[in-house]
């Protein structure tokens, strides 16, 4: 599986799959955000609590991108 190829400490999607799956999580990100910032009375309660999601979603794309990058 080639989906990702590693550019320093990031993973850059590669093929259609590796796409679909930085679309996924982007598209994730913003609805955490939407959903978060219509339930929280601050900018900063917002942010804090969104950037919990973006910490875990972060990880789950680097071990995909890290079991299915491209080997030199």
């Amino acid at each position: 599986m080639n989906w990702f190829v590693r550019k320093g400490i990031f993973f850059r999607p590669a093929s259609l799959m590796g796409w679909l799956i930085f679309a996924a999580g982007a598209a994730y990100i913003a609805w955490a955000f939407y959903d978060i910032d219509s339930r929280s009375h601050s900018a900063s309660d917002t942010l804090i609590n969104w950037f919990f999601n973006i910490l875990l979603t972060g990880l789950l794309y680097s071990v995909i991108g890290y079991f299915t990058e491209k080997r030199s």
